[in-house]
């Protein structure tokens, strides 16, 4: 099977999970939880960035507009994007398992706190120098 093919059984899994069991073996269910959780962890993490995106949108008028919306956007377009990995990751981490392969490795961790950690500096930067607008 084509890597394309590969990424669309793995989106049509994220609507019809229960097609998983055709694949392999049921892997211990405590491995499964264990998937679950971190699927909710990441899940939490998404809510979390969108929160963050509106509080800073909305309790920081006084940050200039255009670093007010910038950072705001970019948190909201993080929280999106940690949603979205999570129920990729718990896909693909659920048919490694049943299929008893390693489980599957991401740089999306590492992009995450590089995005989370650009956007911590530009807060402490805005808050040193007072950029109001």
């Amino acid at each position: 099977m084509s890597e394309f093919g590969r990424s669309l059984r793995g989106l049509r899994l994220w609507f019809a999970p229960q097609r998983i069991r055709e694949e392999g073996e049921t892997p211990d269910y405590r491995f499964s939880l264990a998937n679950e959780r971190t699927f909710l962890a990441w899940l939490r993490t998404g809510l979390a960035l969108v929160g963050g995106g509106f509080a800073v949108d909305q309790f920081l008028p006084d940050l200039r507009a255009g670093v007010r919306v910038g950072v705001a956007l970019a948190l909201l377009a993080a929280g999106a994007l940690c949603a979205l990995r999570a129920v990729n990751h718990w896909v693909r981490c659920e048919r490694a398992m049943r299929r008893g392969e390693d489980l599957p490795v991401s740089r999306f961790p590492a992009l995450l706190g590089l995005a989370v950690g650009l956007v911590a500096v530009a807060m402490v930067l805005a808050v040193v120098f007072g950029w109001t607008g």
